[in-house]
């Protein structure tokens, strides 16, 4: 379980993509909920070309937890989703494996980041938060200043070549009369995971206490609210857990990258 982090003090909220990617640079080392409004967020994954194949085709084959905004080229850290931007420095903090294990958590991973490294963007529940809010549906984890709750559950995903792993969530608690609407809401933008993959009893899909969350933090869950789950972007993390390549960068649960791209650029019409 991760710890909680302090959120430092300005407004996060009306920051600009470049503006909080260069807090991000500079040493702020936080979750991005809530940061620059209206700013498409993303999950990261790079791998050595070898494991690349591999990873696109676990992303075809599992696409709510693994959409894919942008594939880079071998050694390349930069994105047009955000120009000017580079993938190893620009996020607030990083995770580093080495044969499944997690072995360090740095903020600038431009030592370890090879000729050979290819980086996957994937679609981030973060970029629907907006909209939610907007609605008047609570964010929690926002309220509260920590990290979203992320679970492993008991669902697999399909495999793909060398890899394997479950499905991880992000739960959010939502009054039970609003529901329908954050299902209805979030079904409109499917590059980032898209509708829930399950409403109510977390039991169903493998988890056996809410106040644990394999990632990120608990948030406080209120009468009349219900666990909702949405597919998660660390589900990348938990099949590198669990097929072990020799090494990849991700982001840090929570810690994301900011792009350039509008939310809007992802809603259905």
């Amino acid at each position: 379980m991760g710890t909680i982090a302090p959120r430092p003090p300005g407004p996060q909220a009306s920051a600009t993509p470049a503006e909080a990617r260069a807090a991000f640079r500079a040493g702020t080392a936080v979750p991005t909920a809530g940061w620059a409004d209206g700013r498409t967020q993303a999950n990261l994954i790079a791998v050595p070309q070898d494991w690349a194949y591999d990873v696109l085709l676990f992303a075809q084959r599992n696409p709510q937890p693994c959409p894919v905004l942008d594939v880079t080229g071998p050694g390349v850290p930069h994105t047009p989703l955000a120009p000017g931007a580079d993938l190893r420095t620009d996020l607030p903090r990083y995770r580093v494996w080495e044969d499944g294990r997690l072995v360090a958590e740095p903020t600038d991973v431009t030592g370890l980041w090879g000729d050979d490294m290819v980086a996957f963007l994937i679609g981030c529940s973060f970029t629907f938060e907006a909209t939610l809010s907007a609605a008047g549906i609570p964010l929690r984890h926002i309220e509260q200043g920590r990290n979203v709750s992320m679970y492993v559950t008991n669902r697999p995903c399909r495999p793909a070549g060398r890899l394997h792993g479950p499905l991880v969530v992000s739960m959010r608690p939502v009054p039970a009369r609003q529901v329908a609407e954050a299902r209805r809401l979030t079904a409109l933008m499917p590059a980032v995971h898209g509708a829930p993959v399950h409403v109510g009893d977390p039991a169903a899909i493998g988890i056996t206490d809410l106040g644990a969350p394999d990632f990120g933090d608990p948030v406080e869950i209120r009468s009349g609210e219900v666990p909702v789950f949405w597919a998660c972007g660390v589900t990348p993390q938990a099949a590198l857990m669990a097929s072990a390549p020799p090494f990849a960068i991700t982001h840090a649960p929570g810690h994301m990258f900011i792009t350039d791209a509008r939310d809007s650029a992802y809603r259905l019409l």
